[in-house]
């Protein structure tokens, strides 16, 4: 990272942090210490690098001094092509060089997950269709996931079939649990009660084959919190998977989800706040929701108001974020305005009503079902 060898410590010593905070990402495949820095201080192609070391995807950066500052750039690229995918830099005093480098590889790591899942999407939606394996499939419907609610049926069929393929596939079962919550949340099931029992037992399915996977851990704690599990046994298993990888921004989010159903509205803004701080670029829309959903149920509701309406303008197919403002507004007397919404959300499903059981603190609940029943009731 760095041809000065009075650098050379510090570095050294952020290119093992990176290395670290990586390897908690337990679907990347990352090359040891001593392979990466076999190139140190050597200017060579990025494309014979990714051929020597077998890997897809080589992160490169460089660390200046001055004073006591310091600056360091990464960038990820493409090795087969030698397209950027990503770049960034980070300013910082030296005065704790340790916590900096902690700073520094966290971030890296938040971003680098989410940037590589969209390319290794990008990368199998260009192979053939009678070419694809169980992982192939995973990586469509997580590109559906996050492109629309809209899509969540099918993002649901292609986890089914990565599952059909690979029975004992983790990440692909706390993904197709993860889609039958969805449906259900977004009032897109055909068949509510079948897909409560199929996505619970995707759920326990996943556990059982990968129980040390973070990515797993928090897709199962979400779903089985939804369908009624012990609520302090799910945020106990989300804490297992910030553990495994406190850098896991979309594990944060999770956690302030299940936070916000527990009745911790301040608990899951923080958390929240965590992700969007770890990975900046990502939609914001979800955590949005979640923050503007935590200051309605703690009754700030001057605040949930614009957090509520920037999660709407991000993705208007994302149908929480309405009920939660229809009954924001109702709560504070905006009647015009909480039946507008109402009137949006109709446009967008015919049910108004959620079945709110996940809510656990029932003065949570009775809130957000009194603000709804209001906002509907002048709305008809």
């Amino acid at each position: 990272m760095s041809g000065d060898p009075e650098q050379d410590y510090f570095a050294d010593g952020m290119v093992e942090e990176i290395i670290t905070a990586l390897s908690r990402i337990r679907w990347l495949f990352v090359i040891a210490r001593n392979s990466s820095f076999t190139y140190k201080g050597k200017a060579v192609d990025v494309k014979q690098v990714g051929r020597e070391l077998g890997v897809r995807y080589v992160l490169e950066g460089s660390v200046r001094k001055a004073g006591g500052r310091v600056r360091i750039t990464a960038q990820l690229i493409e090795a087969e092509k030698g397209a950027s995918l990503w770049a960034d830099r980070f300013d910082g005093s030296l005065e704790d060089i340790f916590e900096l480098q902690d700073k520094v590889a966290s971030s890296v790591a938040a971003v680098i997950e989410p940037t590589l899942q969209t390319a290794e999407a990008a990368r199998s939606a260009a192979r053939r269709s009678n070419d694809l394996t169980a992982y192939d499939l995973y990586l469509r419907a997580y590109a559906m996931l996050w492109s629309s609610a809209r899509n969540i049926p099918e993002a649901l069929r292609l986890t089914e079939q990565a599952i059909a393929r690979d029975s004992r596939y983790g990440p692909a079962l706390s993904w197709a649990a993860y889609c039958c919550v969805a449906l259900l949340h977004g009032n897109q099931s055909e068949n509510r009660e079948a897909d409560r029992r199929k996505g619970a037992d995707f759920a326990r399915r996943a556990l059982q084959v990968a129980v040390d996977d973070p990515g797993v851990l928090a897709n199962t704690a979400y779903a089985l919190a939804y369908f009624g599990e012990d609520i302090g046994a799910m945020m106990a298993l989300i804490d297992r998977a910030l553990a495994l990888n406190p850098s896991f921004a979309r594990g944060w989010f999770i956690s302030g989800v299940i936070k916000l159903w527990a009745g911790q509205p301040d608990v899951a803004i923080n958390d929240c706040e965590v992700s969007l701080r770890l990975s900046p670029r990502a939609s914001i829309r979800p955590a949005l929701g979640v923050i503007g959903g935590a200051h309605f149920f703690a009754r700030r509701f001057d605040k949930a108001v614009p957090k509520l309406l920037l999660a709407i303008q991000e993705d208007s197919s994302y149908i929480q974020p309405y009920r939660y403002l229809a009954a924001c507004y109702a709560h504070m007397g905006r009647l015009d305005e909480a039946r507008e919404i109402v009137a949006r959300l109709r446009a967008t499903t015919p049910v108004v009503m959620p079945d709110a059981n996940y809510l656990r603190n029932v003065e949570h609940r009775e809130l957000f079902l009194s603000g709804l029943r209001r906002a509907a009731g002048e709305a008809t």
